[in-house]
């Protein structure tokens, strides 16, 4: 996982800097190829850190919560979004069964490929990992943005 959260990180920085194309400003900047051919447009990229507690006003531990969608053109246009959210200290073994212990640490991680058709519908692939589900998940559907 952590080679997944490194590879996804050194992609959105490096791969402006080793393409040669013009670079417009931001904190993780835009740049297209002269050709039009390539691109890269950052829409939202952030980094979160929570302190959780229950209703009850009870401590569960912390989360890092990394999300990063980003528009793409590798002669088609689309997005790639990645989705992170790693928890340490307090996490239930079983969320439907408190009795069952704690973890140390449980994640959620989800990769989608988005592709739009119109100005409001898309195409979405999308592969979701956790430590509650037994298997990875595959997703594949549409998506309507309002």
């Amino acid at each position: 996982m952590r080679k997944l959260v490194m590879l996804v990180c050194i992609g959105l920085v490096a791969t402006p800097l080793l393409s040669g194309s013009s670079v417009r400003a931001g904190i993780i900047p835009s740049w297209e190829a002269p050709s039009g051919k390539f691109a890269f447009h950052p829409i939202s990229n952030e980094l979160s850190i929570y302190r959780n507690y229950d209703d009850a006003g009870n401590d569960r531990g912390r989360t890092l919560q990394i999300v990063s969608i980003n528009s793409l053109k590798l002669l088609t246009s689309f997005c790639f979004e990645f989705t992170a959210d790693l928890n340490w200290d307090f996490s239930y073994a079983n969320p439907f069964d408190p009795s069952a212990g704690k973890n140390n640490h449980d994640y959620y991680i989800e990769l989608s490929i988005v592709k739009p058709l119109t100005g409001a519908l898309s195409v979405n692939v999308q592969r979701s990992i956790a430590t509650f589900e037994a298997e990875s998940i595959n997703q594949v559907g549409l998506r309507l943005s309002f």
